[in-house]
């Protein structure tokens, strides 16, 4: 019996995958609602959400290129405290990446952006900031007296 698999199926497959299963375990996947029959029909059911779901990922990754080219040219500027040999006080977070983003109209979440190393020197330094999983955009970060 061929079925297509509507949720992950441990060992058996991941969501969408077309399986041959035995009559029995078929009967139980249908049942349990984990899989359909894999008709002409729901087959060309499947087909056509595949694509449209490829076009909906194609057109978020083009949105998100769009971000990356926009934040690539933008440079966040701090303020910070030194001590007597340019050491900074403390360090820069996330969430203060994040408020300086929505002041300049980016709304992007804390969790998305990677810092590597914490920001405590004066200068430059380049974050991380992962728009989509195929695209990673760099963003820099100044620090200044």
């Amino acid at each position: 019996m061929k079925v297509i698999l509507l949720k992950d199926v441990k060992k058996q497959g991941k969501k969408d995958d077309i399986i041959d299963v035995k009559d029995g375990y078929g009967t139980y996947l249908i049942n349990n609602k984990l899989a359909v029959l894999a008709t002409s029909y729901s087959t060309k059911v499947l087909k056509k959400q595949t694509e449209e779901a490829l076009l909906e990922e194609n057109l978020l990754i083009k949105e998100c290129e769009n971000v990356k080219n926009k934040l690539e040219k933008l440079t966040l500027n701090f303020k910070v405290n030194t001590g007597k040999n340019g050491q900074v006080f403390g360090q820069i977070s996330t969430k203060q990446i994040v408020l300086e983003l929505k002041k300049k109209g980016f709304d992007i979440d804390k969790r998305k952006i990677r810092l590597d190393v914490p920001i405590n020197t004066l200068g430059t330094t380049i974050v991380k900031v992962l728009l989509h999983k195929k695209v990673e955009a760099n963003l820099k970060i100044h620090l200044e007296k």
